[in-house]
């Protein structure tokens, strides 16, 4: 069988014209031949026709052909300008269909921001910097609370927030979808880790100090209709294949009652040992405690809601008691690479992401050609004494694909 081309073949007498219209069907493969967008803008590619398999192929740097995706569906998103030559094979015993297909990428008409320029959720689980960073007026709703966060860690502001405890997160994009650059780091994130000055332990690693790690998750707009609802997909980091780590982990926490009376620990600064009670999905309790250095309500004040659930995956405890049992002393080791929060801002390679780790809810590599929205939650689930819980923070993220022209701007 030959294969159906999405384009005119051959042409009718008119006095013809009415038998031909019989006998030659017209073909409407709901994919165009040529297309014209700027750079980091998604072309959503989904023929009307169905067949028993797809194949999308490219050419390479080296004029190759190479198959980019054996979906129904493709998006196509480019880093840079240019003209781009693709092709679509549907596969089909009855009725093969090949289209070719010229993308001609533009360079953007106004300048993307290198930062972030929305915010679309922020909830945090409980925790001692919870109503505070940012901070909770009486009346905020959840809209107002997203807005203050925007306000924080959009651009260059670089004002931190905190997550709170286990599965506490927030959801980001910038003003472009940042693209998948195989072999490059696409995207990085601020936090406020540090490595320790001094450690009674002089055989620990250097990578100690305060490293809270928060696990990153992505999706791309695939509805296109510019909300974060698509599909997510994790960055498999260095600890995502290790066996002391759990997938699939559930936490529940429960607001406090107003009247609750506290148990304190007279020995430390901890002013309430079981102040907000949080339970897993397989029966494991245990409290996020309250200190004395802050006094405020851990719990987010503008969520209605008493309990608060997250699930997701759980990595091991990182923090190390080096005052030798005494509480004193605690060190938050850093994990080797892929989390927020976890290593020193000046460690540019090691808070920075790629794109190209994403797996599935299986664990399965996931190719995306890049992600309109990323999400940050507090990947452990933590007490460490008089600290309190680990909590990941985070106050900047960069799409590193794009140029910083912050610096070409005159002063004020």
């Amino acid at each position: 069988m030959r294969p159906i081309y999405n384009k005119v073949i051959g042409t009718c007498a008119s006095v013809l014209l009415a038998s031909c219209q019989q006998d030659i069907p017209m073909v409407s493969l709901g994919v165009d031949s040529q297309y014209r967008i700027e750079r980091m803008r998604k072309l959503i590619l989904r023929p009307e026709f169905t067949g028993e398999a797809y194949r999308w192929t490219m050419k390479d740097s080296g004029g190759a052909d190479s198959t980019v995706s054996t979906e129904r569906e493709f998006i196509f998103v480019a880093e840079k300008p240019g003209t781009y030559a693709l092709r679509l094979d549907i596969i089909d015993a009855q009725n093969p269909v090949m289209q070719e297909v010229e993308i001609n990428v533009d360079e953007e008409s106004v300048a993307y921001s290198r930062y972030i320029t929305e915010v679309y959720e922020y909830r945090p689980a409980p925790g001692q910097f919870v109503n505070i960073m940012p901070l909770y007026e009486e009346g905020d709703t959840e809209e107002d609370m997203c807005r203050k966060a925007r306000e924080s860690i959009s651009g260059t502001n670089d004002i931190m927030i905190s997550l709170g405890g286990y599965g506490g997160y927030v959801t980001f994009g910038f003003d472009h979808t940042v693209v998948n650059v195989p072999g490059q780091k696409d995207f990085k994130i601020l936090g406020n880790a540090f490595y320790a000055d001094a450690n009674p332990n002089p055989s620990a690693p250097v990578s100690g100090g305060s490293c809270e790690p928060g696990i990153v998750m992505v999706s791309i707009d695939q509805n296109n209709n510019g909300l974060p609802d698509d599909e997510w997909y994790e960055l498999a980091g260095s600890e995502y294949h290790k066996p002391e780590t759990r997938h699939g982990f559930q936490i529940t926490y429960t607001r406090p009652a107003a009247d609750k009376m506290p148990t304190p620990d007279d020995n430390s600064p901890i002013t309430d040992t079981t102040y907000i009670l949080w339970e897993t999905g397989d029966g494991e309790k245990g409290y996020i405690a309250k200190n004395a250095y802050h006094n405020q309500d851990y719990y987010p004040a503008w969520i209605a809601e008493d309990r608060l659930q997250f699930s997701g995956t759980r990595l091991a405890d990182n923090a190390v008691d080096e005052s030798g049992g005494k509480g004193s002393y605690f060190v938050l080791y850093a994990y080797e690479w892929g989390y927020v929060d976890n290593h020193p801002n000046s460690e540019e390679d090691k808070i920075s992401f790629d794109i190209g780790w994403a797996v599935d809810s299986l664990g399965n590599p996931v190719h995306l050609p890049g992600v309109d929205f990323i999400l940050v939650y507090t990947g452990v689930n933590q007490q460490c004494g008089w600290l309190g819980e680990t909590s990941t923070e985070l106050s900047r993220a960069e799409d590193l694909h794009v140029e910083d022209l912050t610096h070409y701007l005159p002063n004020p």
